[in-house]
């Protein structure tokens, strides 16, 4: 199925930080925030801290985070698969999704990320932690800058869980 007629974040497969080949339409119904994650950014303590929080706080609702960690700004994910996850669940207590590593700009960017790009008319992702909030039908609602804390935006989040 060539990228273009993807319709939603549904409609993809993509690969786990142990290699299984994961289908995205288990998510249906579920609100997902999709980062590009980092283990050794100015920016990962503040963001894999409020992650985890939000995961804690929100996953019995209906969120999912979908994590995937990019070496592409400044090698700041030198780390394999397994370190990467070691280092989430460990140091974070990530306990959400964490996928295989990919790149999120160029010609070798994962079709996820493509997908998610051009669904908010953005040519290439800033840096580290760039956020997507997609809603429940796979459909991307947001994006929001790598600078942006997770916490500013729990409102967004609420209203597609419909949480009060």
């Amino acid at each position: 199925m060539a990228s273009e007629s993807k319709q939603s974040v549904h409609d993809f497969t993509v690969k786990d930080a142990r290699g299984n080949i994961v289908d995205l339409s288990i998510y249906k119904g579920k609100v997902l925030l999709i980062v590009n994650v980092a283990s050794h950014c100015g920016l990962t303590n503040s963001n894999y801290t409020e992650l985890s929080q939000f995961y804690q706080k929100y996953r019995d609702q209906g969120l999912e985070i979908l994590a995937f960690p990019c070496n592409q700004f400044g090698a700041q994910e030198p780390g394999s698969n397994e370190e990467i996850v070691e280092f989430a669940c460990t140091r974070f207590k990530a306990e959400y999704p964490i996928f295989d590593k990919v790149d999120v700009n160029g010609e070798s960017a994962a079709p996820i990320y493509k997908f998610l790009k051009s669904s908010k008319g953005e040519d290439n992702i800033k840096w580290n932690f760039s956020k997507f909030l997609v809603d429940k039908d796979g459909n991307v609602v947001n994006h929001y800058d790598p600078t942006t804390n997770p916490s500013s935006f729990e409102n967004d989040i609420k209203e597609l869980l419909g949480v009060a």
